[in-house]
């Protein structure tokens, strides 16, 4: 099957922990996974990975992407350089293609609107209305939620992350076997290894 590929933004101190579940098993299905930057220059994670973007920022296009995936980075919350990559996932969302942001990527895209008028999720109601979006009545208590082609998550949860853009995909893991695979990850349930594996 032929996939349009999968974009990972990265930026200097984004968390390279957040991402892993959902880029490996997109990778294993047969996603490419092409990393975009603010341009072609290296980047350095949080955990001090040396990363060099494949795509520059304004050469990304919707047209040609499945999904687009911001994860969290400390210059979410210090400063507006990761602002472009909000304006990114607006482009995206009116494009109809699927956006991820996690941890301090959903503070970014709730200065940006995105949060307003979408069901989501952060690390707390409080982290994100210091970001003075509107849409605190849409906020979730959850691991996870997806709505539409938004999927957002907290900082603690990349394996909820992981299952709800597998699910809004829908050509990764289906049914029983998705709920296999989020209770061997996130539960370590061994029966799941079974059902996920038959």
């Amino acid at each position: 099957m032929s996939r349009k590929p999968v974009h990972l933004a990265v930026y200097d101190t984004f968390a390279d922990w957040e991402t892993g579940h959902t880029t490996a098993w997109l990778a294993r299905v047969g996603y490419e996974i092409r990393t975009v930057g603010p341009s072609t220059a290296p980047v350095t994670s949080t955990g001090g990975l040396r990363v060099q973007p494949g795509l520059p920022l304004p050469a990304l296009r919707p047209e040609d992407s499945s999904l687009l995936i911001l994860p969290g980075a400390d210059l979410w919350d210090t400063s507006d350089d990761l602002a472009p990559f909000a304006r990114a996932a607006r482009a995206f969302l009116d494009a109809g293609v699927p956006v991820g942001a996690i941890c301090g990527a959903t503070s970014g895209i709730a200065r940006e609107g995105l949060l307003d008028d979408r069901a989501h999720t952060s690390a707390a109601p409080m982290y994100l209305a210091a970001s003075g979006y509107q849409g605190g009545a849409r906020y979730v208590e959850a691991d996870a939620v997806t709505d539409g082609d938004l999927i957002t998550a907290g900082p603690t949860e990349p394996v909820a992350f992981a299952r709800e853009i597998f699910g809004r995909l829908g050509d990764v893991f289906e049914g029983e076997k998705l709920d296999a695979w989020y209770r061997l990850f996130h539960d370590s349930d061994p029966a799941a290894y079974e059902t996920l594996n038959a």
